[in-house]
């Protein structure tokens, strides 16, 4: 199972099985990952709430790839990621403004 920590800055997983956590972080400081989700490419997807990022990480190896939003200059918020049924992965941005 896939987690998010907000004010850890970290994605994490722990194992059922187990109990077992593991955590990797996520490398834009205190970008404040919340939402989390299974990508139609087998990776998991994740948005950045402060960030300005929408983050995708392997889960054999967790190496953590960030795209930036368009327009995020502009104090873009995301809360929330989702894949769709066309493929793409989908979330919701807004303006910290």
């Amino acid at each position: 199972m896939w987690f998010t920590e907000y004010t850890g800055n970290k994605i994490g997983k722990i194992s059922p099985a187990t109990g077992t956590i593991t955590e990797y972080d996520v490398p834009t400081a205190m970008a404040g990952p919340n939402g989390i989700a299974a990508g139609p490419d087998g990776n998991l997807w994740f948005t950045e709430y402060q960030g300005n990022n929408i983050g995708k990480i392997t889960p054999a190896t967790g190496v953590i790839t960030e795209y930036a939003i368009p327009g995020s200059n502009y104090g873009n918020i995301t809360n929330g990621i989702t894949a769709g049924s066309d493929g793409n992965m989908w979330f919701a941005a807004g303006t910290g403004i």
